[in-house]
């Protein structure tokens, strides 16, 4: 018999349980398999992945998630626990919250027979990306959709899309980064994960795109496109801080290869120290929360990067985390689905 109720389950990429080896070549194993994430041939992609990727990996990412790990644990699941409890105490009692995460835990896999056991009548999934890309939301969709399809009495289901441009969320992230003053700084990065060009060609196979605009104004193939949706959001948070022109970049960071989107976040930041600037402030829109590509990656390497290229203060702006007007954004999504 039906509750009556909401289910709401916010999804991550996820982390591993530990910065141990063990767990770390464990979450690298599962995510590096998702044909959404290597999307070459299945043979190929086990031998590259198995035999190549992981082994020699996973002791090198560990050493980073040592870096990253704090009293709290794993700073993505930390601050994803918070953000679950504050919503559910904005929603109120006719709303259930549950997170999962794509890979690594709490998973996708264990979370849903809770959500089944549950016997809602309505269930809102909330991928907590605020721009597509079939790597990241369209995996965690697909995971989920995998598990209902199984089910003898689906309940209504409501998918949350992107919200790159979405008025509550934009006003958080400019709250999160006029903390920091950004107008005592040289020049501001808006730096976002990057992904096989690839990717996106298959997003619009008909418009190139390498030589394509998006970075100058939104095109007419765009509103799926992770590149395009990614410049439009650097122009939408430019012009509501009041950044003039040539005070701000964006680049593409987390690259496993040089046919990834550019261009690059830390040849940017060094080219930026070479040139003579001093004081740079990152920002990171494309995560909803600290982890280990802005907190080390950006916070600790590539400041170090830039320092070494003759800059001499880089500052990363902490990310949505459990902002209160963050979790107004997410009570808003989930009551407008």
């Amino acid at each position: 018999m039906s509750s009556g109720k909401t289910a709401v389950l916010l999804l991550n990429v996820g982390t591993p349980d530990s910065p141990s080896v063990k767990d770390v070549r464990r979450y690298l194993f599962e995510f590096l398999n998702d044909p959404r994430v290597i999307d070459i041939p299945w043979l190929l992609r086990k031998i590259l992945v198995n035999l190549i990727i992981v082994p020699f990996r996973a002791p090198k990412s560990a050493k980073l998630y040592k870096l990253l790990w704090n009293k709290n644990g794993s700073p993505l699941l930390f601050h994803g626990n918070t953000v679950k409890e504050k919503l559910q105490e904005q929603l109120g009692e006719n709303y259930t919250t549950f997170l999962a995460m794509r890979y690594g835990n709490p998973n996708i896999r264990d979370v849903m027979p809770a959500i089944k056991a549950g016997e809602f009548s309505k269930l809102i999934v909330v991928p907590m990306f605020p721009h597509y890309a079939a790597s990241s939301s369209g995996t965690a969709i697909e995971a989920v959709m995998n598990h209902l399809k199984n089910w003898e009495v689906i309940p209504e289901v409501k998918f949350t899309g992107q919200f790159y441009n979405n008025p509550l969320f934009l006003n958080a992230f400019c709250e999160r980064i006029e903390s920091y003053h950004p107008e005592k700084y040289d020049h501001v990065v808006f730096s976002y994960h990057g992904l096989p060009i690839s990717h996106i060609t298959r997003i619009h196979p008909g418009n190139d795109c390498v030589s394509c605009t998006c970075d100058k104004q939104f095109p007419a193939h765009g509103n799926f496109c992770y590149k395009a949706t990614c410049y439009e959001t650097t122009r939408l948070l430019a012009s509501q801080l009041g950044l003039p022109e040539g005070q701000f970049s964006q680049s593409f960071q987390s690259r496993l290869s040089n046919n990834w989107l550019k261009p690059f976040t830390d040849k940017l930041l060094i080219k930026k120290g070479n040139d003579g600037v001093k004081r740079i402030l990152v920002v990171a829109p494309a995560f909803v929360a600290d982890c280990l590509e802005t907190t080390v990656e950006l916070g600790t390497d590539y400041k170090n990067q830039f320092i070494k290229a003759g800059g001499e203060q880089l500052e990363y702006v902490e990310s949505l985390n459990d902002l209160p007007a963050w979790i107004q954004t997410l009570k808003s999504l989930v009551e407008t689905r």
